[in-house]
């Protein structure tokens, strides 16, 4: 099993950063894609950004240009630096790792969410 553990979620008026992680711990071979996305109340999951093993990074149309999402495969890690936070980035921000566990299996597994909420 592969799990995915949030951290720096928080509270921050419009204008601020917040820096997200997430480590994936377990019985990991390889992961081949990480992303972000999140979900506000009333709305449907979207996706925020994503690196592949490679480094290619894509992003959502809402954020380009705000947010840069990188990887630390040494410590199988992903981050997520937001920059000029809009209160439409108030959200539970979800991480989720896609790869090979120890047994060369297909793995697609998610964390708890974190909770960002930006202030007007």
């Amino acid at each position: 099993q592969v799990q995915l553990v949030e951290s720096g979620g928080g509270l921050v008026q419009a204008g601020g950063s917040l820096r997200l992680s997430c480590a994936a711990s377990g019985s990991i071979f390889s992961i081949n894609a990480l992303l972000w996305s999140r979900q506000a109340p009333g709305k449907q999951r979207e996706l925020v950004a994503s690196i592949t093993s490679a480094g290619r990074t894509n992003y959502g149309d809402s954020v380009k240009g705000r947010f840069t999402i990188s990887r630390d495969n040494a410590k199988n890690t992903v981050y997520l630096q937001m920059n000029s936070l809009k209160p439409e980035d108030t959200a539970v921000y979800y991480c989720n790792a896609q790869g090979l566990d120890a047994n060369r299996k297909f793995f697609n597994s998610w964390g708890q969410g974190t909770q960002v909420t930006v202030s007007s």
